[in-house]
């Protein structure tokens, strides 16, 4: 029987996830039931929401059993099929394992159009990150003209999406993010009004202050830590708060004391709301729709890491937490012929 390779959790982090939590074993291929269909990723998405399926405790996304294999989200090319809906040599999205190849059921999978663009995309700003964008601005957000955004973990694959969004609404957009080179492309590529440097700046709420000279309407919060305590001040009359996501805490073995700073949300009467995406979609088509066409127009732009070989998907992941990726984290498995 032909056989492939996936990446298990081999044991559940403490802190900061290491090389040591991933085992990658050889097993046999697994061939399609009725109504399912085998697929071969070519890419694999690593996400920050995933170190909190490594841990053993109720969220949002069930948890990983030890000994288990991982799952992503993942582009691939359907080599063998036993549903109608596909046919061998079809492109498809959707959450599989981290393997070289898995089964799935046909209706939880998505077509992916290659003329649409490169089919990576699929993962990034033509998929989850950009839709979370979209309907995180838009919906919670609700930037209005003249309003001023930030954003931040700016840099990444929904942040980047998020701002050039915020400036096409015509607001004014900040962005931090963690390296100058991050920061030259937020300022000189994305069209931000500004951007911090949060690893090289001392006084994060004087960086702010400068910044946001007329308060923060709306903050996008992707990381949570010392730079939202910074923000936290300036929300203005009625500012609107997105949390997506809080990687500055994934790691910590307990929750900071908190929040401490409420009180700002009555003097300020701002609206504090959680973003999941998976609540939009039934919406998901009007979202891709419409980012598609800010793609084709070069009105958003986006970026890819691509860490190349299966075998080097830990790295990918763990180095999420070292801010190496500009734009959206990806892991090459496999070469797509057109």
């Amino acid at each position: 029987m032909a056989e492939t390779r996936q990446w298990q959790l081999a044991s559940r982090p403490v802190g900061e996830p290491t090389h040591d939590n991933f085992e990658l074993v050889t097993v046999d291929r697994p061939e399609p039931d009725n109504g399912e269909v085998l697929v071969e990723t070519l890419y694999q998405s690593v996400d920050p929401y995933m170190r909190g399926r490594m841990r053993d405790a109720e969220s949002y996304a069930e948890p990983w059993d030890v000994g288990d294999p991982m799952k992503a989200s993942v582009v691939g090319e359907v080599v063998e099929s036993n549903s109608g809906r596909f046919d061998e040599g079809d492109i498809v999205t959707g959450e599989l394992l981290w393997a070289e190849h898995a089964v799935a059921d046909a209706n939880e999978l998505q077509r992916v159009n290659p003329d649409h663009g490169p089919i990576s995309t699929a993962l990034g700003v033509l998929g989850m990150p950009g839709v979370t964008a979209y309907w995180g601005l838009n919906d919670v957000g609700d930037p209005k003209p003249g309003d001023t955004v930030v954003v931040s973990a700016a840099a990444g694959a929904v942040g980047s999406v998020v701002g050039q969004l915020a400036r096409l609404a015509g607001a004014r957009v900040v962005g931090t993010a963690g390296s100058e080179a991050k920061i030259d492309w937020l300022t000189d590529d994305l069209g931000f009004d500004a951007a911090i440097n949060y690893k090289e700046t001392d006084d994060l709420s004087s960086a702010i202050d400068e910044a946001c000279p007329n308060g923060v309407d709306v903050y996008f919060d992707n990381v949570g830590g010392p730079i939202t305590d910074a923000v936290w001040p300036r929300l203005n009359v009625d500012a609107r708060v997105a949390v997506c996501g809080q990687i500055a805490l994934y790691n910590e073995t307990e929750v900071p004391t908190g929040p401490r700073k409420l009180a700002k949300l009555i003097e300020s009467r701002a609206t504090v709301e959680g973003l999941l995406v998976s609540d939009y979609q039934p919406r998901w088509g009007e979202a891709l729709e419409r980012l598609s066409t800010f793609v084709q127009n070069g009105d958003v732009q986006y970026r890819e890491n691509v860490v190349e070989g299966f075998e080097n998907a830990p790295d990918a992941f763990l180095g999420l937490f070292e801010g190496d990726n500009i734009g959206k984290q990806l892991v090459q498995v496999a070469e797509y012929e057109a």
